[in-house]
């Protein structure tokens, strides 16, 4: 399957810019510590009083300066140039700080790191990692999610389990994203912008799934959806419609889908040329099914 670059390079971004809602509530938890009320000195050898209806305070999790420094410094490596210096930044980190309340949000970021080099098998592994610790992180189920339909072998053993997986996760995404907090470092426009890209990349998943499946009525609901929502085309969506919209003997749409997808400059634009030559031919000769 044809991944188109511009389009992963505008999904990644967005997913990574929702994926910080995370690390910056990690980071600010890490940083601001609640006020406490004046508790009476406790005696020797004894805890802290309690105020009156209050449970007796608990003692404040413990700061490790150098974990602090290593993640910041992973956390601010954040262009694309650094990718090869921020994946050992990243392997070191989770492989020194195991437990760290840090390791989801640097797995997350990992994994579109692996991607980005299409490492997939490191990217699934860190994918996988991420969501152990947080099964909501909507970057990791997106992402994740897409990908595996994308480049499943489908006469492969796993090939089922796989795809269940895949469509487990980005429906959970559609669940979650409507109700995601936005960062306070965004916009609303570029929040909103962010959400959108996400939703679109989820409905794109879903249409693979379904083309995988060969539930192609389903897959076209999914894949137009998609499409509504992308702020960057993507021509593998329009091609599989195209393909399935022939099966459906939906002539007239197959050839609207294959001229969107030959519009798009890049190695599908020549081949959905033809495509659309063809169901223009199949529209002016053949019946259109009823409605």
């Amino acid at each position: 399957m044809i991944l188109h670059s511009s389009r992963n390079a505008i999904i990644a971004a967005a997913l990574f810019a929702l994926s910080l809602t995370a690390a910056q509530s990690v980071r600010g938890q890490s940083q601001q510590q609640p006020p406490q009320q004046q508790t009476p000195p406790a005696k020797s050898g004894q805890a802290p009083a309690a105020q009156p209806g209050q449970q007796a305070p608990a003692e404040a999790p413990k700061v490790d300066p150098e974990e602090e420094k290593a993640y910041k410094a992973f956390y601010d490596a954040s262009t694309p140039q650094q990718a090869d210096a921020r994946i050992k930044m990243g392997e070191d980190f989770v492989a020194k700080y195991p437990k760290s309340k840090y390791a989801e949000v640097v797995y997350a970021r990992l994994m579109q790191d692996y991607f980005n080099k299409q490492q997939l098998p490191k990217m699934y592994e860190a994918a996988d990692k991420a969501l152990a610790l947080n099964p909501d992180d909507v970057s990791v189920l997106v992402l994740e999610g897409w990908v595996i339909p994308h480049n499943i072998d489908p006469n492969s053993m796993d090939a089922e389990p796989l795809l269940n997986k895949a469509e487990s996760q980005e429906k959970h995404a559609l669940e979650l994203l409507p109700n995601l907090p936005k960062p306070a470092t965004m916009t609303d426009d570029q929040f909103a912008k962010a959400k959108n890209d996400a939703l679109s990349q989820a409905h794109s998943g879903l249409g693979l799934i379904e083309f995988r499946k060969q539930d192609f009525a389903n897959s076209v609901t999914e894949l137009q959806q998609g499409e509504k929502l992308a702020s960057v085309p993507d021509p593998t969506d329009f091609y599989v419609m195209g393909i399935e919209l022939q099966a459906l003997k939906r002539f007239g749409d197959a050839t609207d889908a294959f001229q969107k997808c030959a519009q798009i400059p890049g190695g599908l634009a020549d081949r959905c040329k033809q495509k659309a030559d063809e169901a223009k031919k199949q529209a002016a000769t053949q019946p259109a099914p009823p409605k």
